[in-house]
């Protein structure tokens, strides 16, 4: 346990262990492995969004110079022995089969149907230009709501409709809640697909020993152990005859958490070939073929009364799913509904949401993957019903709060809150705003024609992902081995596979202070499942949560058996007996009560665990501890932020003047890794506030296919950020950790939402939907006009 540790590390700003060989260029990526011998493979990828495929002429790529093979989709997946895996299938759920390519028919643009392996990368590229593939363009369907009308085109004829799921709930009384209502709420939403675009764009090497039959995938995975169950599955291979690596990865905002195709055809262009080949995306292939995000179109009801309080809601959901639904990627969506109750004492819920298939790329996890669609909803009904009372946001909220003393908190829809004080987080971030004197300015700038606008929002997520019962079949806990040497130095195998977040920072900072041991003498080790037996993987702020803690708990063992031979060492240093239980560890040092001068060090037990002739009766040789610990709940963190906006009323540009956020993740292991994860999940909400949109035409064409033409922030755009954080420790971990990966991400959009539309208030402005862009908001101001027509003053 930490607690009543004297910390040295643990809430000390350690500069990051990977950062030395990552910001110098030492990083080792999938890319930057070069195997003898290797091929590189190249994947053709349907140009329409539905269409059939009548045939596939492969012969005139197979004679270009340098090829080696030539598969079609129905070629490889006849080297499947089954389709992708599907876990947490939901009560009346319909879904495809879908293999690792199209064979007779495409359903997304992108949608691979042909691999080329050449002996140079330039080479297979080429040789896609050759392949003939006679397409059948077939009706296409991109809208999530019309595609589940009668007449709407069929995607998947054997299902005879797009619907994947339609589930119905309640909790609470929502009609009498409405019923009792003093006025009603409701708008629609839109919560627009977004792309993920991590630094380091995907790719896999794969290498297959003919001899034993072993293969090994280096991939770019959140998820190293998944990845192997899924590819060892499909392929018909033992899990121990596939070893999945990832090395360094270069972010991921859950779209490294899917397995692709391109894992399975590595696999099999590499059995085919019997040589080393690899694949990687550039950027412009990466906007087709990765997994996107978000996608919903949003209808709320709520009822309230005149004094403020929410009463009830009636939510329904439609989630575009695309193409296929994919591992869990179907059960996004319903932590929505779960979530909108948000920081609320809100009892009566109903909701529906429909999960649709559209002839778009499939959808996935992205950064928050369900609970920023929530806490969008949740946070503009605190803002519409502020609008209908004319009070201010921040006294509804206040009115609505779950108070500090009910958690653990059961929330309607089942969650379990673990701890919070959304007053105290509120509270702080009003006094840094300077909340007051902000209205006061924004109603001096209004008389003076401008449009400024303050946005507040008070959230919460779920993290901390496990234990298994919430993880619909991919395992809730978390895997550590912890490894002493002979010279007292420290190695962590964590099952986690950190990806940029820092972890082998904070694991260190862990081990060091709970071990004594100092923080360069802790190596941490992850991302090989030659080396490290079992994992989950990171996703949904879990890592330090639960990888943590299975640290600390390895940590447990290595103590107990380390003061059983520190107890022997000391015997032999003092020539007495002694009882183990005065034998203590501080500072590094093993000593016996009221003895201080009489110790022995962790190199001096390492040594002993190994090489010594001290150890005591059925002691084994070995200094080494193994946990896997699954938590006994979910944690959530919360935040209260509140954003500054100015909107040029020529343009309809906004301008985001302030940013302040307070946010509350329990324990902090290493503030600046928290801040950078706030920064990093800032520009991402803020970036789908007001840019970020992928857009699709009606053949079902991803026109926003690039850089240049999808929209992401640049830094100049942000204000510098004013952070700042309360601290309220988990219940459900040792380590009191809570997790941040995600909150900053959920907070800002419906924060800078509430600020644009604060700003346009005045003039009747009740909804925009985002993204706010300069043409969205002006078009605004061309139908409402500049003159004051009520709202919030």
């Amino acid at each position: 346990m930490i607690a009543g540790q004297v910390s040295k590390l643990i809430g000390s700003r350690v500069k990051r262990k990977e950062d030395p060989r990552l910001i110098t260029g030492e990083g080792k990526y999938t890319d930057d492995v070069i195997l003898p011998g290797m091929a590189f493979f190249a994947v053709l990828r349907s140009p329409y969004a539905h269409a059939r495929i009548n045939s596939i002429d492969t012969s005139a790529a197979a004679d270009h110079s340098g090829v080696l093979a030539v598969m079609t989709g129905a070629e490889i997946n006849e080297r499947c022995s089954e389709p992708f895996p599907l876990f947490a299938i939901l009560e009346g759920m319909q879904y495809p089969e879908r293999w690792p390519m199209a064979a007779t028919k495409a359903n997304y643009v992108g949608e691979p149907v042909a691999a080329v392996v050449a002996s140079s990368r330039a080479a297979a590229r080429d040789a896609l230009d050759l392949i003939e593939v006679d397409y059948d363009p077939l009706p296409v369907v991109t809208d999530m709501e019309s595609a589940v009308d009668a007449d709407a085109p069929v995607i998947f004829e054997e299902m005879g409709s797009n619907l994947c799921y339609e589930a119905t709930d309640q909790a609470g009384d929502p009609d009498r809640a409405f019923a009792e209502a003093d006025g009603v709420v409701e708008a629609r939403m839109e919560q627009p697909r977004l792309i993920p675009n991590p630094m380091e764009p995907r790719a896999t090497v794969a290498d297959y020993e003919r001899s034993s039959g072993n293969a090994t995938l280096w991939v770019t995975t959140q998820n190293p152990h998944i990845e192997r169950m899924v590819v060892a599955q499909m392929l018909g291979m033992p899990e121990n005859k596939l070893r999945v690596v990832a090395i360094d990865v270069g972010g991921g905002f859950g779209c490294k958490i899917n397995t692709y195709s391109e894992s399975l055809i590595a696999i099999i262009l590499a059995q085919e070939v019997n040589r080393p080949v690899k694949w990687a995306e550039d950027r412009t292939e990466h906007f087709v073929s990765t997994s996107h995000g978000r996608g919903q179109a949003q209808y709320v009801q709520a009822a309230y009364k005149k004094d403020g309080t929410l009463l009830g809601m009636k939510l329904k959901i439609y989630a575009d799913l695309g193409a296929y639904a994919q591992v869990i990627s179907h059960v996004i969506p319903t932590l929505t509904p779960s979530l909108a109750p948000g920081v609320y004492a809100c009892r009566d819920i109903g909701w529906t949401t429909i999960g649709v298939f559209t002839n778009k790329i499939p959808y996935d996890a992205y950064r928050g993957a369900g609970r920023p669609e929530a806490a969008y909803i949740i946070e503009r009904v605190m803002d519409l019903i502020a609008d209908a009372t004319g009070k201010d946001p921040v006294a509804v909220r206040r009115k609505n709060f779950i108070p500090k003393d009910s958690f653990p908190y059961e929330t309607p829809t089942g969650m379990i809150y673990d701890s919070a004080d959304y007053d105290a987080a509120l509270d702080k971030a009003l006094d840094i705003a300077g909340y007051d004197d902000l209205r006061a300015e924004q109603k001096a700038a209004r008389k003076d024609g401008k449009l400024m606008g303050i946005g507040v929002t008070v959230t919460t997520e779920v993290c901390g992902f496990g234990p298994a019962a919430a993880m619909g079949g991919l395992g809730g806990f978390e895997s550590a081995t912890v490894r002493v040497d002979p010279m007292g130095k420290v190695t962590v195998l964590t099952g986690a596979s950190p990806h940029g977040q820092g972890e082998e920072t904070s694991f260190a900072q862990i081990v060091a202070d709970d071990l004594g041991v100092a923080f360069e003498d802790v190596e941490v080790i992850h991302g090989d499942t030659a080396i490290v037996a079992r994992g989950v993987g990171t996703f949904g702020s879990r890592t330090l949560v639960v990888g943590g803690t299975a640290i600390l708990k390895a940590n447990e063992q290595i103590k107990d058996k380390a003061k059983r031979i520190a107890t022997a060492l000391l015997e032999n240093k003092l020539e007495d007996t002694l009882d183990p239980t005065v034998v203590t560890l501080e500072d590094g040092l093993f000593s016996v009560q009221d003895m201080p001068d009489q110790y022995v060090t962790w190199a001096e037990v390492g040594s002993e665990a190994y090489d010594g002739q001290l150890l005591p009766e059925d002691e084994q040789p070995g200094l080494e501890a193994v946990s896997f610990w699954e938590p006994p709940g979910l944690t959530f963190p919360f935040s209260a932020h509140i954003a500054v906006i100015e909107i040029d009323q020529d343009t309809g540009e906004v301008s985001l003047k302030r940013y302040v956020s307070v946010d509350d993740c329990g324990t902090v292991i290493n503030p600046t890794l928290v801040e950078g994860q706030i920064h990093g999940g800032l520009a991402q909400g803020i970036g789908q506030a007001l840019l970020e949109q992928a857009v699709w035409d009606d053949e079902g064409q991803l026109v926003s296919g690039s850089l240049m033409d999808y929209a992401m922030p640049f830094a100049q755009e942000f204000p510098m950020f004013e952070l700042d954080r309360t601290v309220t420790p988990s219940p459900v971990n040792p380590l009191g950790a809570k997790g941040i990966g995600e909150m900053a991400t959920i907070s800002a959009t419906p924060t800078v939402a509430n600020a644009v539309i604060d700003a346009l208030s005045h003039l009747g402005v009740t909804h925009v939907d985002i993204p706010m862009t300069a043409e969205r908001i002006w078009r605004v101001l061309q139908t409402h006009g500049r003159s004051r027509r009520g709202g919030r003053s």
